[in-house]
């Protein structure tokens, strides 16, 4: 189960990837995009109801997705990314059984 604790603890660590990847290689502009991480867990399960709990949506195209796991403002897609990898390893460290992917895409 994702628990609040597991999901604060990812979104702290994607929080410091994103700053960290900033603080390197500075924000880069043109590189405006998005990031997520979906996972295909059935809603209607325990596991699936504690990941909406901790705001997985359901997706359009298929299981539930939570976007910009940092929170970070910047809009440079690369440092979200930075972000969402840490999220997702995160995770898989404490649920290795549930796969959770990283997405992304520019604007």
């Amino acid at each position: 189960m994702l628990t609040p604790e597991i999901h604060q603890l990812a979104v702290r660590n994607a929080q410091i990837a994103t700053d960290d990847y900033i603080q390197q290689n500075g924000e880069h502009p043109f590189n405006c995009g998005f990031a997520w991480v979906t996972t295909f867990v059935k809603g209607n399960t325990k596991l699936g109801k504690s990941f909406i709990a901790q705001g997985f949506k359901k997706s359009y195209d298929g299981g539930y997705k939570l976007w910009n796991p940092s929170g970070h403002n910047t809009q440079d897609m690369s440092a979200k990314m930075a972000g969402t990898k840490a999220y997702v390893d995160t995770v898989e460290r404490y649920l290795p059984e549930v796969k959770l992917y990283e997405g992304s895409r520019l604007d």
